[in-house]
């Protein structure tokens, strides 16, 4: 039987440091070099798309009726929102992991303020590139284990500036779009 004073933790599966340190040293090594993401997007029609990723089942976007979808999936924003909280507690779990530190708990709450009032642009307002997407994102982040609550947010703080995905957000970045041969 337990007391009140006892307490029970659970770790996260852990990840492999001494892989994750192997990581680092190679980005350190050849710091100006990248990986290639690729997806293969397919719509299905109205505005259902399938996304395909490697071997993984396909990533389902839809929009929901008022924009004319058939809510079957989160919506393309809901999405990006999606691959910032997870690329946000990688970085947590690898900052985390890097100072020999354990979690006992991670979840991010994600709200971002979207504008599309140039309806795609099939004849909405008339908005430039920047007034478009989101305006605003926050992010809340409960994390527990083997830390402080200072030594948690500086663990958070320095994951956001690290992340690729809140960096790819942030940061303008090259995009060509062209036809299909």
């Amino acid at each position: 039987m337990m007391t009140k004073s006892e307490t029970v933790s659970t770790y996260l599966r852990p990840i492999d440091r001494d892989g994750l340190l192997k990581f680092a040293q190679k980005g350190r090594e050849n710091p100006d070099t990248f990986g290639t993401n690729k997806v293969h997007t397919v719509c299905e029609g109205q505005y259902r798309t399938l996304s395909y990723v490697g071997d993984h089942a396909p990533v389902v976007v839809d929009e929901p009726p008022h924009l004319f979808g058939q809510n079957t999936a989160p919506a393309p924003g809901e999405i990006v929102l999606s691959a910032l909280g997870g690329c946000l507690a990688v970085g947590i779990t690898a900052v985390a992991t890097c100072r020999n530190v354990r979690l006992t708990r991670l979840e991010l709450w994600l709200e971002g303020d979207i504008s599309n009032t140039a309806a795609w642009g099939a004849d909405g307002a008339d908005r430039r590139p920047e007034q478009m997407g989101f305006q605003r994102i926050r992010v809340r982040v409960a994390v527990e284990g083997d830390a402080t609550p200072e030594e948690f947010d500086d663990i958070v703080q320095h994951a956001n500036v690290f992340s690729p995905v809140a960096n790819s957000i942030r940061n303008p970045i090259p995009m060509t779009i062209g036809l299909a041969d």
